[in-house]
């Protein structure tokens, strides 16, 4: 009985912690995990599931080897040093994208893209031969090296400067704005977090409708960075802070 009171006190201040970082944000995710801490007594694979979120932190290019329209939908089927440890209906994030795998081969696996998917993002632009960040999800009893990414991408920038900052490089970035989707968090602020193709990166100088990132020579070498140049499209994802934040201060008022 005392141990059972012990660990429900457990409970109550691990939940509370997690309201006051995050204001309320994702408290189904920390109560999620709290019941779940003990992972060797819970299938891994069912968690991932319910909890789907990446960190941004890219682990490696995928190549597109092939293209397939379906109706409305896109199948792409890519290769990559991981595939033979990948499964079916497991999920993986391209360009910051969340997609499933829906077949696999000994060398490749296929994920499909609806229509809703293809219109906010870039996936298609993509042609046979293109390189695509991917990242599965994370486990939740891993670090959290980037931010919390979802993998659901917000809409396309376009990049407007590419500047040399020796050693790292400075980009640009330009995306629609509007005024009603900015009220729900979708901006970036100075410092903060943003995802762009999948990778997890701090905002610097942002304006209403732009913000610049800096990468270095190794994000630049080992993700799509370095095939971007002015005019390209990129996947952006607002930080899921910013929207929860919004949210609660709009029930609020």
């Amino acid at each position: 009985m005392k141990i059972n009171h012990c660990m429900k006190i457990n409970h109550c201040m691990e939940i509370n912690h997690c309201m006051e970082i995050n204001h309320c944000m994702v408290l189904n995710h920390c109560m999620e995990l709290i019941r779940c801490k003990n992972l060797s007594n819970y299938k891994s694979q069912h968690f991932i599931k319910h909890s789907i979120m990446f960190s941004g932190i890219v682990e490696e290019m995928a190549t597109v080897v092939a293209i397939e329209k379906n109706q409305e939908n896109i199948d792409f089927t890519l290769s990559c040093s991981f595939t033979n440890e990948l499964t079916i209906d497991q999920s993986v994030a391209h360009n910051g994208v969340c997609l499933t795998v829906v077949k696999k081969t000994a060398d490749t696996y296929t994920v499909t893209a609806m229509k809703e998917t293809l219109d906010r993002s870039n996936l298609g632009l993509l042609k046979v031969g293109d390189k695509v960040n991917v990242e599965r999800s994370m486990m939740m009893n891993g670090r959290l090296d980037g931010h919390i990414v979802q993998g659901h991408v917000d809409g396309t920038a376009v990049c407007k400067e590419k500047k040399d900052a020796q050693g790292s490089t400075y980009y640009t970035f330009e995306y629609e704005f509007n005024k009603e989707m900015a009220s729900r968090g979708y901006f970036t602020v100075d410092k903060g977090s943003v995802t762009v193709n999948g990778v997890s990166l701090t905002v610097c100088n942002p304006t209403a409708n732009s913000f610049s990132v800096a990468i270095i020579p190794y994000t630049h070498d080992n993700t799509n960075f370095c095939n971007i140049e002015v005019g390209s499209v990129v996947n952006i994802e607002f930080d899921i802070l910013g929207k929860y934040i919004a949210r609660l201060n709009a029930l609020t008022k």
